[in-house]
C-alpha cells in the first residue's frame, strides 16, 4: 500500500473510533450522567481507569459463573447474584471504557 492510502486508512479509522465512542456515550448517558455531574475538584489517575475495567470484567465473569452454577444445580435463587454482579460489572465497564476522568474519579470517590 502507498503512504497516502495508509494515511487515509488510519485517519478514517481514527474518526470512526471517535464517532463510535460518542454514539456509545449518548446511548449510555443514563449510566454516565450521575457520575459526570458536579464541579468540585477531583483526583484522577490513569491506573484508576485500568483497575475499574479489570474489576468490571471480574464482576461480569462472576455473574457468568453464578449463571452456570445456577443452571447446573437448577436453583432459582441464583438469579439475584447474577443480576447484581452483572449490573455492577456493566456499570464499571461502561464508566471505565466510555466515562470521562470525572466519572472514573467519582466512582473512586477521589476528591
Amino acid at each position: 500500500m502507498s503512504a497516502p492510502l495508509l494515511q487515509a486508512f488510519y485517519a478514517n479509522r481514527y474518526y470512526f473510533k471517535v464517532a463510535m465512542k460518542e454514539s456509545l456515550r449518548k446511548g449510555f448517558s443514563f449510566v454516565l450522567a450521575p457520575f459526570e455531574k458536579g464541579e468540585e475538584e477531583y483526583v484522577y489517575k490513569p491506573s484508576h481507569r485500568k483497575i475499574l475495567i479489570v474489576i468490571g470484567l471480574l464482576f461480569c465473569a462472576l455473574s457468568i459463573a453464578s449463571l452456570s452454577l445456577s443452571v447446573k444445580f437448577s436453583e432459582v435463587g441464583g438469579v439475584i447474584p447474577i443480576v447484581v454482579f452483572l449490573a455492577v460489572g456493566l456499570v464499571c465497564d461502561i464508566v471505565g471504557f466510555l466515562g470521562t476522568e470525572r466519572a472514573v474519579a467519582t466512582i473512586w470517590k477521589s476528591k
